[in-house]
């Protein structure tokens, strides 16, 4: 598997990783979790647990994006050290992303998303020039 494959699976096991934040959230409040409205319930969350929900949710909306790029990239026969730098830039970004958030880091948060961001359309780029 190329690195920039192993980046992939690596942001999908990060969603789930930045889901246990939420649980600890939801177990603090001494209900339990909610499983008839459990949406509802993360939307009460305040403070750490909304952090929390939303460093999730964020990892979630931008893997979609990134891993096509990444498929994109490889079909197209994109130079692979490079895809390799933006895929790991990517990951560590989001690492980043996570732990500002948690942390009530805006911007820091903003500038790390924005990294990422960057580094799926340099992924596309790459594809576009191959």
């Amino acid at each position: 598997m190329t690195t920039p494959f192993v980046c992939v699976l690596l942001a999908f096991v990060l969603i789930w990783l930045a889901r246990i934040p939420v649980f600890v959230a939801i177990n603090q409040n001494k209900r339990g979790f909610d499983n008839k409205y459990p949406h509802r319930q993360l939307a009460r969350l305040e403070g750490f647990g909304a952090r929390a929900v939303g460093a999730h949710r964020g990892l979630a909306e931008v893997f979609a994006p990134f891993a096509a790029a990444v498929i994109i990239a490889h079909l197209a026969g994109a130079d692979p050290r490079r895809c390799a730098v933006l895929a790991i830039a990517f990951v560590v970004s989001e690492v980043l992303y996570v732990a500002a958030y948690l942390a009530n880091a805006d911007y820091l948060r903003s500038f790390v998303w924005l990294v990422g961001f960057m580094t799926t359309l340099g992924l596309f780029a790459l594809a576009a020039a191959a």
